[in-house]
């Protein structure tokens, strides 16, 4: 089956949730108006559902392949990536001055949701794009913002982010690619990089790397990192491509999942050195890259929703259409699965993941919007603490989520979900990188504890708490047993969450590797809470859409029947994961090494 993006629910969540009017009312975002957004969202959805979904099983049984330093794609993904740039897709939140459409990140992120459930595996070359492109509006000089941006936002050129070595992993301290200065200003790198997303391809006419090495004078650490950027074409004063750069693709990974993504092994300076320009100041180079990795990660957050909600639609088609057994209550033939109890517990639970993740993730994007264009300082500012406490949510949470959605698809499809052929299999080998790349859930978790909760004493965390307090009180205020049982369980939940952040701002300093044995499920239970929350004010929303007679009314009891199921089967694991947290630290340090 091919991918049918939920633009009903996607509009709903803009409008209703995320406040796309409040958005569009903000200075720089005037164009974002409902007309344009309803049309940039559905021709985006034939985009992806006509021309990137159809190549999804064909990329994943005919990958990527290397040969002789040159990386070939599959079939067809060069031919879509044209129509991909020429469409005016990757520009979509990018400026206008340098050829983007200028819109908020609140538009692009349903686009980014569509294009990663189309094609994992094709939307990581754009995902890592506008990485690049983020980076270099933030660091870059005036002379490589105008060479290099209009280019990558035309789709002309791509941009990839080069951090991790053999020997540095994750521990971007002991990075040891150099990069030595030279009389004209530019700077020769050298060195070895591991797991380069789109490092080698043939879908467009130039790769721009963005590279972390050292300066022969950097001190040792984080400190001295600098971040250079490295064509794979040297370009010309004029713009025209000039000779090839030294920097060669030693080979490909082969991988579980996103085999038509090729993941490269990338060696710098084998041949004299290969020509950089210095991003911004010596030694900052970590600072710019998490400008970068900060995008991506919200974007890898929209990956595990994407392809959660693929996983799901291809569970309820087979659903649907596998007869096998009768009906509990007796019916006289076989029925399809979807009459069966579990087989509907399965599906609510993949359907109340998604719309929740989907709603936190959407919410999340409009506060960037807000932190950065509203006119009030104190809002802004107020915005960017939110934005910034939910990415590693949004990453870590709406991914770990993916894999058991995925999983479960799984499931429901019983053996012949185990078989390539029919494709669930393939949605929950490509959904189980997303977890891993772009910093794992652990790295997080510890993201939110360190930086997010223990620094400011936990006022941040405590604020957004409130603010479920308040969408607590409101659907208490409701006559109606599903919004008070909602409303009920959000209550229970945020006193957990209340919890776990005063365990942690109180035993940080005295117990330290007892709060980060609790980190990950920090993460998951604030990921349920504020996934919740937002299916509450989805309820409170169809509610009085309901009682008003205003709109679908199928759709909105479907909403609060979700949100009831997410309350009951996901807020109600809240005091679960508090008792790990608070009291199960012991158990987590308990052994020594030798008893492993």
């Amino acid at each position: 089956m091919s991918y049918v993006a939920p633009l009903k629910d996607m509009q709903f969540v803009l409008n209703e949730l995320a406040g796309l009017a409040d958005v569009n009312a903000l200075p720089g975002c005037e164009d974002a108006t409902p007309d344009t957004v309803e049309a940039v969202l559905e021709e985006n959805a034939k985009f992806c559902s006509e021309v990137v979904a159809p190549m999804n099983w064909e990329g994943d049984k005919s990958p990527s392949h290397w040969h002789d330093g040159h990386v070939t794609t599959t079939k067809g993904f060069k031919e879509a990536f044209k129509a991909f740039g020429e469409a005016g897709w990757q520009g979509v939140q990018h400026p206008v001055e340098f050829g983007g459409q200028g819109l908020p990140k609140l538009v692009a992120t349903p686009c980014l949701e569509m294009l990663n459930a189309a094609n994992l595996s094709f939307a990581l070359c754009p995902m890592l794009t506008d990485g690049a492109i983020e980076a270099l509006m933030t660091a870059g000089s005036e002379e490589q913002k105008a060479t290099y941006l209009t280019n990558l936002i035309s789709g002309k050129w791509t941009g990839t982010m080069n951090l991790t070595e053999p020997q540095a992993g994750s521990d971007l301290a002991m990075v040891r690619s150099r990069a030595v200065p030279q009389e004209d200003g530019t700077f020769k790198v050298f060195g070895t990089k591991i797991y380069i997303t789109y490092g080698e391809h043939d879908m467009a006419d130039n790769i721009i790397h963005l590279v972390l090495a050292r300066t022969p004078s950097a001190p040792e650490g984080i400190k001295g990192i600098s971040l250079f950027l490295v064509p794979k074409v040297l370009v010309n004063a004029d713009g025209s491509p000039g000779e090839r750069n030294d920097v060669q693709c030693v080979s490909i990974e082969h991988k579980l999942g996103i085999k038509a993504s090729p993941t490269a092994v990338l060696q710098f300076g084998d041949h004299g050195g290969a020509i950089g320009t210095l991003i911004g100041e010596e030694n900052r180079g970590l600072e710019y890259m998490f400008i970068m990795m900060n995008a991506a990660r919200f974007a890898v957050g929209m990956q595990g929703i994407g392809i959660a909600d693929r996983a799901y639609q291809k569970a309820v088609r087979y659903a649907k259409d596998r007869v096998q057994s009768r009906d509990l209550t007796g019916s006289p033939g076989p029925v399809a699965i979807i009459h069966q109890p579990d087989v509907r517990r399965m599906l609510m639970s993949m359907r109340a993941q998604v719309e929740a993740a989907r709603a936190l993730a959407y919410v999340t994007a409009a506060a960037h919007d807000a932190s950065h264009h509203h006119p009030d300082e104190v809002t802004r500012k107020a915005n960017n603490l939110f934005y910034e406490f939910m990415v590693p949510v949004v990453k870590g949470w709406s991914t770990e989520l993916s894999i058991d959605v995925a999983s479960t698809g799984v499931q429901i499809h019983g053996g012949m979900g185990f078989i390539e052929e029919t494709g669930a299999a393939q949605y929950y080998r490509d959904a189980r990188i997303l977890t891993i790349y772009e910093g794992t859930t652990a790295i997080q978790a510890n993201d939110m504890i360190g930086r997010k909760t223990v620094r400011d004493g936990g006022a941040n965390a405590k604020g957004i708490i409130a603010q479920v307090r308040q969408t607590e009180a409101e659907l208490a205020a409701v006559d109606s047993a599903d919004l008070a049982a909602i409303g009920a369980r959000l209550g229970e939940a945020a006193q957990a969450l209340e919890d776990v952040v005063n365990f942690i701002v109180a035993n940080a300093k005295s117990d330290i590797k007892g709060v980060f044995a609790g980190s990950v499920l920090y993460l998951k239970l604030a990921g349920i809470v504020f996934g919740g929350w937002q299916m509450g004010r989805a309820a409170l929303v169809a509610d009085k859409k309901l009682k008003a007679g205003d709109g679908d009314a199928s759709f909105y009891r479907a909403k609060i029947g979700t949100a009831r199921f997410f309350a009951d089967h996901f807020l109600a694991q809240a005091s679960g994961y508090r008792a790990a947290i608070v009291e199960g630290s012991a158990g987590v340090m308990a052994l020594t090494e030798d008893q492993f």
